[in-house]
């Protein structure tokens, strides 16, 4: 799923509290599985997959699938990336060029154009606009919580925030810059140079402008548990959701078969599926999203990318047809303030959502409809509890991460006479 509320304003907020995890034993509670873990003077709970739709999965597709628990959030390594260890410097200068246009190739759209943090740093139409004089073909991801994650944009064509940040800055629908230029106009700034020599020991470089922007998004841009009430609940707070909520929690890791594919501790198991989505109308009308759609196709090897009028999905990555279609399972932390969901925008609220999947998702354009996508014979009322206990998903009004980094004063150029020294 994907991100932004529609017509709700977003609220803005400043991070807080720091805290630990760790490990412990299973309990059944009223139907659910918990795994309560020992934390030195506290117990979390885990929540696991009723072993009925373990089962179900196995008998659907032959696999033997192993389900991670959904647990409380951990915090982010300061060195989760070997290379690339955090610095409070090195996220402010981050958050700097996350705003900064000059990283584009006319020096007018930033990070934040796709990803604002008004809007759950997502952006809030079904298709990102991209950069002027094209459109995207496909949803804007929010940069929430993707430090927590091992593969990036829908088709998961990227291992590393650093080469996500890379791309989508030199992508032709993104930021469309040349590396040497973006790099030529940081070092035409006087106090981005001072803060690559400070961080880094060199000067403004495109890998370490990748990198600072990737330590923003890892370590300011990640959700803190205390802020959002399911991860509450897990710590002990039995008041954090309300009853209705624990009737969609039991739902969502059983008769509802949600934690097949939303597992794990941002609820994504990060594999390609397809829900056979519609196609979005927008595709047989708008030249530039026509254009966009074929353009992808021909830069990733596509013989016929001329006839190509849908997005092909993981196909593009290796070229297998089994992936047409396919894109990589969505987080669902703060999905309250990221809609338009799924990766086309099709779906607009979260009783959308639910009432796709109910009704067993879409019609098999391709043939490559997973097979774990069956009705689910929700009632109502179930569907209700289900979007309730969706909305405990996501931070307190307010309090949505990375705030305190929101429209940072951004250096003006400098003379290039203070430029010392020639490599």
């Amino acid at each position: 799923m994907n991100c932004q509320v529609r017509g709700d304003p977003r609220q803005q907020g400043i991070r807080s509290l720091k805290w630990g995890v760790s490990v412990g034993l299973l309990v059944a509670v009223t139907g659910s599985y918990w795994l309560v873990q020992a934390a030195e003077d506290k117990k979390f709970r885990e929540l696991k997959a009723d072993p009925a739709v373990v089962e179900f999965a196995k008998n659907i597709d032959g696999r033997d699938i192993s389900l991670r628990p959904i647990t409380v959030l951990k915090p982010v390594a300061p060195c989760k990336q070997f290379d690339n260890c955090y610095s409070p410097e090195k996220v402010k200068l981050g958050a700097m060029l996350f705003f900064d246009t000059r990283l584009s190739g006319d020096a007018s759209t930033a990070c934040v154009k796709c990803h604002h943090p008004t809007m759950g740093w997502g952006e809030s139409g079904e298709i990102s606009v991209g950069y002027p004089g094209t459109s995207h073909f496909r949803n804007s991801h929010s940069a929430m919580n993707t430090g927590r994650l091992a593969k990036y944009f829908w088709e998961g064509r990227t291992l590393s925030l650093e080469a996500q940040a890379g791309a989508a800055a030199f992508g032709g629908s993104a930021g469309n810059v040349q590396p040497d230029m973006a790099q030529a106009r940081l070092m035409q700034v006087p106090e981005y140079r001072q803060m690559f020599q400070e961080i880094f020991g060199g000067p403004p470089h495109w890998e370490n402008q990748s990198r600072a922007i990737a330590a923003f998004q890892r370590h300011a841009l990640s959700s803190e548990p205390a802020q959002v009430p399911f991860e509450r609940y897990l710590m002990g707070d039995d008041k954090a959701i309300s009853e209705q909520a624990k009737k969609g929690m039991q739902l969502f890791a059983g008769k509802a078969r949600c934690i097949m594919c939303h597992n794990g501790e941002v609820f994504t198991d990060e594999d390609h599926h397809s829900t056979a989505l519609p196609r979005p109308e927008s595709f047989g009308t708008d030249p530039l999203r026509q254009i966009e759609v074929r353009f992808r196709a021909r830069s990733n090897g596509v013989s016929n990318y001329a006839a190509v009028d849908d997005d092909l999905g993981a196909f593009l990555n290796e070229h297998r047809k089994k992936d047409v279609g396919r894109n990589r399972t969505q987080p669902l932390l703060e999905i309250k303030y990221t809609a338009p969901y799924m990766h086309n925008g099709t779906l607009f609220t979260l009783e959308e959502v639910v009432d796709f999947y109910n009704k067993g998702g879409g019609e098999d354009r391709f043939g490559t409809k997973s097979p774990l996508m069956k009705p689910l014979n929700l009632t109502e009322q179930e569907q209700k509890d289900l979007v309730a206990f969706l909305e405990t998903l996501s931070s307190d009004e307010g309090k949505l991460p990375g705030m305190e980094f929101a429209n940072p004063k951004l250096p003006p150029y400098g003379n290039t006479s203070t430029i010392t020294g020639i490599n």
